[in-house]
């Protein structure tokens, strides 16, 4: 039988095996989370490579094009599991004194804006002195701890009240006029009007959707008076909508692309298309502010690019479409359209054939082309000269392309063509030398014009959020839905070409049109309202 000192020698082990497992696991878990620190940490540098790299050079593949998208999610869970180890570990080196609490360096917070509003909240300081209680306390200082917060969207009613006076002399009555509202009867005030359009066609949200949420927020819209309102605003800025059209088509060069979308007909869906014309002179310099004019047509028919170019002659930059060809004719009026295609377009071509990862995945066995990659590489050599005069006035990037450029593109034309009379018509990499070698005057016109583009992404941005929409709303309702559509994207992709904020300028505009002398409707685009925007902030 043990006695009581071996009772209190097994206690004493017992306690000194569970302090060594205790600072074990403390230790481990340090050690866990200084690796997911770690882990972290080259992630976020990789992700910072990749992003200065990109600034620099800009995107040089198209199997990069989610490659930030990718990196910044696996950042995002390797930032989610390092500070989810820390805390462990904190907890497991507060229970002992042997292992240290591990500390991750973090990137210093940056301050908060200047422009959100502060709401002091002052916790009573002490009473009486800590350590002796004398209550003779005298103020040093104070420390100021901030943190975010967020107040829920709040909803009201803005009640206008109108006296009516009388007059004693004749006893009419006297009373001042009703306040405007944007639709005629209607009760939604412009920031709302604006948040509704801002949600359905910039943000992708369906009016259904939105009729749910307000509906849990308290506020009861249903879909019917919805749409009533999307109807009624697209008529009230469709006048602006013809200023940006106007201004459009003033422009020297244009580039022109189009996307499917689908429309509801008679319990199915039709493929129908959208247009997108845009104005971008800022690649050389040119002062004109950037707008893009979108248009919707139920079938893809050539009579559509000329109804809408109508008023338009200079250059096009474009895709290779048959449906531009009545647009080049020399005689048309008010002028002929100069075609330049997009390289861009044609490389995907080639890269399509090279692309080693998309090879990989296919099912069917298909043999990397060497010609293909040796087109993309040479055509990626044009593109790193693009990339550093982009931007510069159009004489200094016409002289950098002649003297840097043409030898690259004559040199290309001549292996394109001895190569391709090796190739049968049938080879894959046959039809991609065509497209190019059929057009080639269209390829080689930026050797001509400073002002002209190497590619047409300008109108493939514009279309992107279409392209991202489609996956929202699946289809138009309609015809008339799909055109406005059209009205609502020109306003919305014109605003965020000139770095404006949608919503506030839609809800500004909503406020302001209808008094708004029509001569003066060019005050109300987006770049002349940013500017007095910054005019009243500096004022």
């Amino acid at each position: 039988m043990a006695g009581p000192d071996d009772i209190q020698a097994l206690k004493a082990a017992l306690a000194k095996a569970e302090a060594e497992l205790t600072a074990e696991r403390a230790a481990r878990l340090a050690a866990e989370a200084k690796a997911s620190s770690i882990d972290a940490l080259i992630a976020s540098l990789k992700l910072q490579i990749e992003k200065l790299r990109r600034e620099l050079y800009g995107q040089r593949s198209e199997r990069k094009a989610r490659l930030l998208d990718q990196m910044e999610l696996e950042l995002e869970e390797l930032e989610a599991n390092a500070t989810e180890d820390e805390l462990e570990a904190e907890k497991a080196a507060a229970e002992t004194t042997e292992v240290k609490a591990f500390t991750r360096k973090k990137p210093s917070k940056k301050p908060f804006p200047e422009h959100l509003p502060r709401e002091r909240v002052v916790i009573p300081g002490p009473t009486s002195c800590d350590c002796c209680g004398s209550t003779k306390l005298a103020k040093l200082g104070e420390d100021v701890t901030e943190t975010l917060e967020v107040i829920p969207r709040r909803w009201k009613v803005i009640q206008y009240v109108r006296e009516k006076y009388t007059c004693r002399h004749c006893e009419s009555i006297s009373q001042p006029p009703a306040p405007f509202h944007v639709i005629p009867r209607g009760f939604a005030g412009p920031s709302l009007l604006a948040m509704i359009l801002f949600e359905k066609y910039g943000q992708h949200q369906p009016l259904n959707r939105q009729s749910e949420r307000y509906a849990k927020e308290g506020v009861d819209l249903s879909l019917s008076t919805m749409a009533d309102l999307v109807g009624a605003c697209t008529v009230v800025l469709r006048p602006l909508v013809d200023v940006i059209e106007a201004h459009v088509l003033e422009a020297d060069r244009l580039h022109a692309d189009d996307t499917p979308i689908r429309v509801l007909a008679k319990g199915k869906c039709k493929k129908a298309t959208a247009w997108a014309y845009v104005r971008d002179d800022r690649p050389f310099g040119g002062p004109d502010p950037p707008a893009v004019l979108f248009h919707y047509s139920r079938n893809r028919k050539g009579e559509h690019p000329t109804r809408h170019l109508a008023d338009f002659a200079g250059v096009l930059q474009a895709d290779a479409y048959s449906g531009f060809n009545p647009l080049l004719d020399p005689k048309r009026e008010p002028g002929p359209i100069t075609p330049a295609l997009c390289w861009a377009h044609s490389r995907r071509k080639f890269f399509e054939l090279a692309d080693l990862k998309k090879q990989a995945r296919s099912k069917t066995q298909l043999s990397i082309s060497p010609m293909a990659l040796e087109a993309v590489k040479r055509i990626d050599a044009l593109f790193d000269i693009e990339r550093a005069i982009n931007g510069r006035s159009a004489e200094e990037r016409l002289k950098i392309r002649k003297e840097k450029s043409a030898p690259l593109v004559a040199e290309l034309e001549a292996w394109m063509r001895e190569e391709r009379a090796k190739l049968s018509k049938h080879a894959s990499v046959a039809k991609a030398f065509d497209y190019m070698l059929k057009r080639w005057d269209g390829f080689a016109r930026f050797l001509e014009d400073g002002r002209i583009c190497l590619t047409n992404n300008a109108a493939e941005r514009a279309l992107r959020a279409l392209a991202l929409g489609r996956k929202s709303w699946l289809f138009a309702g309609s015809d008339r839905g799909g055109d406005r559509a059209a009205v609502m994207y020109t306003l919305i992709g014109t605003a965020k070409l000139n770095d404006v904020d949608p919503q506030p300028w839609l809800a500004d505009v909503l406020k302001r049109i209808a008094e708004h002398p029509a001569q003066r409707l060019d005050e109300l685009l987006p770049w002349n309202w940013k500017t007095a925007q910054n005019y009243e902030k500096a004022a």
